[in-house]
């Protein structure tokens, strides 16, 4: 242990922060980032340019005590922070089916983390319009889909950070060089051929998801570059959108942190760059993509209770497509409940725009500052439930004991009108 220990290095500036110079809560924030290094084998501490917090969401009363304490002792973050979704639904009081001990508890943690200077974006996908580091920087961001996000669609640097770390990052502008942070641990370790799939299919939000199922399975936490994939950046490519839902469903089922999309991602643009002679090759068939979408639906038959959407938060571009999609046609089933998460900036920026008026007409309600899989929104006894997220249709089976049905924004549209699960396959054969 000591001689790991001796390996770590602090500068007078970071060593006066664990002094307690800077005051209680900074030196308590700092002993918690020198000890993950130590942990970590890391022989230095790296200066960060910001900070998404994961620890504001209310898992018990440890975090809580965590972040009051920090607040106690005068605790102030020295970078830019976001915060990811809480346990409520601030804007739309009631939504959250809270009973008076979580609507306490989450209530006082979201205040306790904007107390210690952090945004109120209350989002899990904050690069969507309000934080978006710039390539090669160093940042600390908590939040699975958020983490692949980062380092994989905006080549920031981040490792996997989580609860009580994130905001000790935030309080003392470090972390460890470690992991992710360095060039070695960012090269592909086997590569994903998707050059066999067709384009109409990759045209489809779903195909995106099961495709993050499928990256998740076979990569594990290990970092994967993916060739094949259709062009640029852009409409008819692979969007930003379509990246943040490969991401977000590989990152809950198999852990992925970074993957390269050569020709897309800013540390691709060709496979030498991110990946060495001999990596092992997975070519992506339809079957697999069908494999793998078909394991995030674990309905059966054509009943249907409710639609979610927006996980991760809905964009600015997602609630474009959602109103053209419902257009002028017929408001959704009084039997089917509809939910879009999202951000309280993308929500402004969608009604400024005139996305929002058509989906709520249809009947859709909007959700903000948290998400349905995480909180209790669902209506008692939702048993099924469609929507166009591989991860919510990944965690929502265990977290929430409802049977779930994964469809295209389509689908879940022409679902909610009809009252049941309306599905076309044909492009999955």
């Amino acid at each position: 242990m000591g001689t790991t220990q001796s390996l770590l290095a602090l500068t007078a500036d970071e060593q006066s922060m664990l002094d307690g110079d800077r005051g209680p809560a900074v030196a308590m924030a700092m002993r918690l980032v020198t000890g993950v290094a130590r942990a970590n084998g890391a022989v230095r501490l790296l200066p960060i340019e910001s900070v998404h917090v994961d620890g504001c969401l209310y898992h018990g009363r440890a975090g809580l005590d965590f972040a009051e304490r920090l607040v106690e002792l005068g605790g102030r973050v020295a970078v830019r922070t976001t915060l990811n979704v809480g346990s409520l639904d601030l804007l739309h009081p009631g939504l959250v089916r809270a009973g008076d001990g979580l609507a306490s508890a989450g209530r006082r943690l979201m205040d306790a983390y904007v107390a210690l200077g952090c945004e109120s974006t209350w989002s899990c996908a904050p690069y969507q319009l309000s934080h978006r580091p710039a390539t090669g920087t160093h940042v600390a961001w908590a939040e699975s889909n958020a983490i692949a996000f980062v380092n994989s669609v905006l080549g920031a640097r981040t490792d996997r950070y989580g609860d009580f770390l994130d905001i000790a990052a935030a309080l003392t502008g470090r972390v460890p060089d470690a992991g992710l942070h360095q060039d070695h641990a960012r090269r592909a370790e086997l590569v994903l051929d998707c050059s066999d799939l067709p384009h109409p299919l990759l045209a489809e939000d779903t195909a995106w998801a099961a495709l993050g199922a499928l990256l998740g399975e076979v990569a594990g936490t290990r970092v994967a570059a993916l060739v094949g994939l259709p062009g640029d950046l852009g409409d008819d490519g692979t969007t930003e959108d379509r990246l943040k839902a490969l991401g977000a469903t590989a990152a809950s089922a198999g852990g992925v942190a970074l993957f390269h999309v050569v020709g897309v991602t800013p540390e691709a643009p060709d496979l030498q760059s991110v990946a060495d002679p001999g990596c092992p090759v997975h070519v992506v068939s339809t079957a697999d993509l069908r494999t793998a979408r078909d394991r995030l639906s674990t309905a059966t038959g054509d009943r249907l209770d409710a639609v979610s959407l927006g996980t991760p938060h809905f964009s600015v571009t997602e609630f474009a497509e959602l109103a053209r999609v419902i257009g002028s046609g017929s408001a959704f089933s009084d039997e089917v409940d509809v939910y879009v998460s999202t951000s309280r900036a993308v929500l402004a920026e969608a009604t400024r725009l005139g996305h929002l008026a058509p989906i709520e007409a249809a009947g859709a309600r909007i959700v903000t500052d948290t998400c349905t899989y995480v909180t209790p929104v669902l209506a008692p006894g939702t048993k099924t439930v469609m929507t166009n997220s591989g991860k919510w249709a990944w965690y929502a089976p265990a977290n929430l004991g409802v049977d779930t049905v994964l469809g295209t924004l389509a689908e879940c549209v022409a679902s909610a009108r009809a009252g049941k699960v309306v599905r076309d396959d044909r492009l999955w054969s």
